[in-house]
């Protein structure tokens, strides 16, 4: 008698075998091309002079020392020619220089205003948001801390002569009492010293990224600006002040290597001993593992195995183009290395009499409709319905999207609809949402009707199987998990699950469903809803993180993936949209996950089980 655990890796060997049956030969081409090995390449603006470019040669020893690649950011005007750089950098630095025009940010000028370069403001804003889109590393110095704030949507102090202490002190809420004002005076912050000379101290918080980096409260820095930042900006927060309250330094709140300092360390790197070389090496570190992340996304399939993006079709929406009502369109994807999403055409649970039913089924019709005609708008996209095709459209050069449908109440009564939906590409359906169907009892506002599956429920089931549609419980109730799980003759699903061992709530999973479901070959895709990740407080990636790593342990590695659940209210800090989730990647590294690994969860276990569904 084979033991469970025999079991299991009998069944992922099969899983393995079949997987390599579509992948091989792509990812071997793509395993060629990667360029792990090179050293970060750290792009840096400068100022627009009389023959052009200028920087300064410490911005670019700083960058040598701490083992990355430094090259100028040339000027341009063209978003497409910016794309195109960033494609090729791994880390942005955005240097000091003169003041920005306070028209940009739809302020007047005040007296001490200085000088303006109006073609490297506009430049460097839109460079600042498409590299902080795209999740790429950014140090800010000096001026490059106020872009930082300015392309947030912070604000800026003009001149300091000019700043009334009052407002400092209210806009920066960290100091201690005895740092709150320097007898009543501002510190001076334009000095007259050399370059590597420093002339006042700045107060580090504690539990901020630069303060991990520095390992001290106080440091000592150079000072040449008249200019500040006055608020941070959306996601970022103040980390160092000057005596005076002046803003030193900003971060982020999100989890992402973005970081703005007002002094100018690169100025130190003559000294003997550079104590602002930790800031250019956590750069280039953090440059490192974002190159690598990336070219693991040149190697593995990505794939999203739920997203609610449809429910927004109806609304003028151009798939093709970035905009901010939905999380998940082409623009996002490519920023965020997603190749593949799921998109489920989504029908909240209704009345069950004949008309209720039959609009029900109109309505997933359309749903879909929408999914097919928005894609054949949409260049460099591709409808999908195999795990071939991702791969085929992959090695095109164009992302792909498959077609799912949330709740079975969208088949009404008829089993034949099973077969219709299957023939129109419908790859997965969950056997309900919230509340009761025909089909099976619901994980929330439940009557346990049926107690489990009903009995045209236990026929849907065997009809999907037959017709080659993934079974996806991650709406389903206990019973129905378990009648779906002894019933079906193929590995079922959850798209979009987590773990209610770490977050106790109806919709997640237990531990004994998890392990009952990779036993049986399944998977289980965590999903960033927040009340499935944490039950106070704002959930978070490492939130996400944790129960991906639980249901790893619990599950094995060959059973886990992501569904995000993005625009049907998934989405949390540091994976807030398509466009995030190499952040996901960053993490995986993080804690050590091989590429194989890695190429699991992002996809590739799901895509195993969609497999075998499919050939049944």
């Amino acid at each position: 008698m084979v033991s469970e655990e025999g079991e299991k890796r009998m069944i992922n060997g099969q899983y393995e075998n079949k997987m390599l049956s579509w992948e091989k030969k792509y990812y071997d081409i793509a395993s060629r091309n990667a360029d792990a090995g090179r050293k970060p390449v750290v792009g840096i603006t400068a100022n627009f002079g009389e023959y052009g470019s200028q920087l300064a040669e410490a911005y670019y020893e700083s960058v040598r020392m701490a083992g990355g690649v430094p090259v100028i950011v040339p000027a341009s005007e063209s978003i497409d020619e910016l794309d195109d750089l960033l494609l090729r950098l791994d880390a942005l630095i955005f240097s000091g220089g003169g003041d920005i025009n306070p028209l940009l940010l739809g302020e007047e000028p005040e007296k001490g205003l200085g000088g303006i370069c109006s073609k490297r403001d506009m430049q460097e804003l839109v460079l600042m948001r498409r590299a902080l889109d795209k999740q790429m590393p950014v140090l800010g110095i000096c001026r490059g801390i106020q872009v930082m704030a300015a392309a947030l949507g912070g604000k800026l102090i003009q001149d300091l002569g000019n700043a009334q202490y009052s407002t400092l002190n209210t806009q920066c809420s960290m100091l201690n009492a005895h740092w709150s004002m320097v007898n009543g005076q501002c510190l001076k912050h334009s000095q007259k010293a050399d370059r590597h000379i420093a002339t006042h101290s700045v107060m580090i918080e504690e539990g901020t990224t630069l303060r991990s980096i520095f390992g001290c409260e106080r440091i000592e820095v150079n000072s040449f600006h008249h200019q500040a930042v006055a608020t941070p900006g959306k996601g970022m927060r103040v980390s160092a002040q000057s005596p005076d309250g002046v803003v030193e330094a900003i971060e982020s709140t999100e989890y992402k290597s973005v970081i703005g300092v007002q002094w100018h360390p690169e100025s130190f790197y003559c000294l003997p001993e550079d104590k602002m070389l930790p800031l250019f090496r956590w750069l280039v570190d953090e440059a490192t593992e974002y190159k690598e992340a990336k070219a693991i996304h040149t190697q593995v399939l990505t794939l999203d195995t739920h997203c609610d993006t449809p429910m927004f079709f109806h609304e003028d929406i151009d798939f093709s183009k970035r905009d901010d009502r939905i999380l998940v369109d082409a623009s996002k994807m490519r920023d965020g290395g997603l190749d593949a999403s799921i998109m489920a055409a989504y029908l909240p649970q209704g009345e069950r009499d004949d008309a209720s039913l039959e609009q029900a089924t109109r309505k997933a019709h359309e749903l879909l409709d929408g999914i097919e005609q928005r894609i054949a708008s949409a260049p460099g996209v591709g409808l999908a319905n195999t795990p071939a095709d991702l791969i085929r459209l992959k090695s095109e050069g164009k992302l792909a999207i498959m077609r799912g449908i949330e709740n079975g109440y969208a088949i009404g009564k008829d089993l034949g609809n099973v077969e219709r939906f299957s023939r129109r590409g419908v790859v997965y359906m969950t056997l309900c949402h919230n509340g009761d169907n025909d089909i099976c009892d619901s994980a929330a506002r439940t009557n346990n009707e049926h107690g489990g599956l009903s009995a045209f429920g236990r026929e849907v089931v065997k009809e999907m199987n037959r017709v080659g549609m993934m079974v996806d419980l991650s709406h389903g109730g206990v019973r129905s998990f378990y009648d779906a799980l002894e019933l079906s003759s193929t590995p079922i699903v959850c798209s979009h699950a987590s773990c209610r061992a770490l977050c106790d709530h109806p919709r997640n999973l237990d531990d004994e469903q998890m392990r009952a479901l990779a036993r049986k070959g399944g998977v289980m895709q965590i999903t960033l809803y927040p009340g499935f990740l944490r039950k106070e407080g704002e959930a978070t990636i490492i939130d996400a993180m944790a129960h991906l790593d639980h249901a790893v342990k619990v599950m094995g590695i060959e059973n886990v993936g992501l569904g995000t659940d993005f625009d049907g209210d998934g989405g949390v800090i540091g994976l807030a949209s398509a466009s995030e989730l190499i952040n996901y990647t960053r993490q995986l590294l993080k804690r050590r996950y091989s590429i194989n690994d890695i190429r699991g969860l992002w996809g590739g276990n799901f895509l195993r089980v969609m497999e075998i569904v499919q050939k049944k």
